[in-house]
């Protein structure tokens, strides 16, 4: 991790890597089988918090290109399964040390520009995340392969073989990080599949860069084919297709829902049962206990509810606060609110940029109107939405009566935190309350130091959340770390960056040798 400094060396280089990219606007291709496709269907990625800028244009895929990604992939399939595990992993392994030397002033600066993230969010994400994935990922794959039976006889040779999946998988991006769009079709790759990605409209510049770190670090053409365009046009070409094997998924839950649903409808055509792998939404908590450190619960609550403007789906968006600590924690999170700068993620003194475009601009709008119209609801911050340069939305804070109000029980997905204020001697009572609230299951956190009250959280919320945290922000996962993901309505937790996730991109096959032969049809109990 690099921190970027005033006068340090990686924040001139991302400084004037910033600069240029301003300047310029790239024309992206899609990219099938190595080879860069013009369509002539044109969209574009503009930056969220000056969206007059555009940033890059890009072409869509249509049915016809998809088609053509499909066959170069099942084409480059069988060579690069052929593969040794390690020539596979040393693409990957070169790729982690391009993106975070040669690359690293370009990939930050399309992330911040792109994605409206400050350099320490883009820093955490696009260089720190990103290698992570290409590296662990190498080491997490060695550690499968390594897994084999035991001998049970002198004359029997049994052994694992992992083999890549028979067909390949299709990769669907999120705009929010751009490491996720790096690990969503390279898990798969690094297993030995081949992928179809399809990275999101708002995060194409920086996904198409990490794509030209790939094919510089030594990745065959037609491993790994990048699609820009419309998710249903490229997804009804792939989900009819007899050789889709896999879905690697992050993103809404309602598509999420759409796409499982398309793909058991087109069952019966498959030549196997596709894995389907998804992370999706969250409505996550952070519970202070009246035992727990004040400063410690109000700054991490801060930081999970209101960095990157909210926009990760392990983001705080209720917080459940005792009556008796509650003037204390408000006094001191609008403290720190009142001080947190917001402006351009180019500007290294702001804290928090732009939203991701206008519709989620317009979404948390809404929502905030809402707010202001429910009287169980109180806004105690921000508020006030600025969407005539940038997509601007401040750190809002709601201070909700009702429990299950709509703001406590509905995922934001943006910079906005309900706030619920409960009887100091209800704690019990609000465990309960929390693992109930909402659909979803992917992070929360308990703040407390009694020991008896971090164990009885634990117990009593133990399938609300696949990411659990003591005395830390939902927000802190590292890969390698804490394996990351969650269930109920949050996906099928199979746990990016662990050897977990990797295990969904293979099928094993065991194989029993016997080096003696029968000599004999009969058995000893027949004599």
């Amino acid at each position: 991790m690099l921190n970027y400094e005033k006068g340090s060396k990686e924040r001139k280089i991302v400084e004037e890597a910033l600069k240029q990219m301003k300047s310029e606007c790239p024309d992206i291709p899609c990219i099938v089988g190595g080879k860069e496709i013009r369509t002539g269907r044109m969209g574009k990625q503009v930056m969220p918090a000056n969206h007059s800028h555009v940033l890059a244009t890009f072409h869509e895929a249509d049915a016809k290109v998809t088609q053509q990604a499909i066959e170069s992939a099942m084409k480059a399939k069988k060579h690069w399964e052929s593969m040794s595990f390690e020539s596979r992993a040393a693409v990957f392994l070169k790729a982690a040390d391009l993106l975070t030397t040669k690359w690293r002033g370009k990939v930050m600066a399309a992330t911040m520009l792109g994605q409206a993230k400050t350099a320490w969010q883009a820093e955490i994400d696009c260089m720190a995340e990103a290698a992570d994935f290409f590296r662990f990922n190498a080491k997490f794959a060695e550690s499968l392969y390594a897994q084999q039976p035991p001998e049970n006889s002198q004359h029997i040779w049994n052994r694992l073989q992992y083999r890549p999946l028979e067909g390949f998988v299709y990769a669907v991006s999120p705009f929010n990080f751009t490491a996720i769009g790096a690990n969503l079709p390279c898990a798969p790759a690094q297993m030995g599949n081949v992928t179809l990605w399809k990275p999101s409209s708002t995060a194409m510049l920086s996904n198409y860069l990490v794509y030209q770190v790939l094919a510089e670090a030594g990745l065959p053409e037609g491993v790994i084919n990048f699609l820009p365009g419309h998710g249903k046009e490229i997804s009804d070409e792939v989900f009819k297709h007899r050789d889709f094997a896999g879905l690697h998924f992050t993103g809404s839950t309602a598509t999420f829902k759409s796409l499982w649903r398309q793909i058991s409808d087109n069952l019966d055509g498959f030549r196997a049962y596709p894995r389907i792998v998804g992370e999706t939404g969250g409505k996550n908590f952070h519970i202070v206990h009246e035992s727990a450190d004040l400063d410690n619960a109000v700054i991490n609550t801060v930081r999970s509810a209101f960095e990157y403007q909210g926009q990760k789906c392990s983001a705080c968006s209720r917080v459940y606060v005792p009556d008796t600590m509650w003037p204390q924690f408000k006094d001191k999170m609008l403290s720190i609110v009142s001080q947190i700068k917001m402006g351009p993620s180019d500007d290294f003194s702001n804290f928090m940029s732009a939203v991701i475009d206008e519709n989620s601009f317009n979404r948390l709008e809404s929502a905030i109107q809402r707010a202001k119209n429910d009287p169980d609801c109180e806004i105690i911050a921000g508020g006030q939405t600025d969407k005539s340069k940038g997509y601007f939305v401040p750190p809002t804070i709601v201070v909700s009566t009702n429990p299950s109000s709509w703001h406590m029980v509905s995922e934001m997905f943006g910079p906005v935190l309900t706030v619920y204020v409960y009887p100091t001697n209800k704690f019990s009572d609000i465990l309960t309350l929390a693992d109930n609230t909402s659909e979803y299951g992917l992070t929360g956190s308990i703040f407390a130091n009694d020991r008896m009250v971090i164990d009885q959280a634990q117990d009593a919320l133990r399938n609300a959340a696949g990411n659990f945290y003591i005395n830390d922000k939902s927000t802190g996962a590292v890969v390698g770390q804490q394996p990351f993901g969650g269930a109920r309505g949050s996906g099928t937790n199979d746990k990016a960056g662990s050897v977990l996730n990797l295990l969904r991109w293979v099928s094993p096959r065991s194989v029993k040798e016997n080096f003696v032969p029968a000599t004999a049809w009969t058995y000893p109990h027949m004599h």
